[in-house]
């Protein structure tokens, strides 16, 4: 992530962890034979969590390619198709 300030970034990072571990709760919840309602509310808010950082990603660098603060980052093409493929 090459666009945005330290607090942006390390909140996107926060949001990754958080997922990280909510994924790890998953995986035990699946080993451990866990109730298919549980496992799959725990994945749906891991899911989220993935979506918002991608979102944010996209949104720090569109606003640093709109702002000419990102050379050599992704055009304005390139970040739709990023954004598209995000829903």
């Amino acid at each position: 992530m090459s666009a945005g300030n330290e607090a942006e970034q390390k909140a996107v990072l926060n949001r990754l962890r958080r997922a990280q571990g909510q994924l790890a709760a998953v995986i035990a919840m699946v080993e451990e034979d866990r109730d298919c309602r549980q496992i799959v509310t725990q994945l749906s808010a891991v899911s989220k969590a993935i979506d918002r950082a991608a979102v944010k990603i996209v949104a720090l660098n569109m606003r640093a390619c709109v702002s000419g603060q990102n050379p050599g980052g992704p055009d304005e093409g390139e970040l739709e198709k990023l954004f598209m493929s995000l829903v």
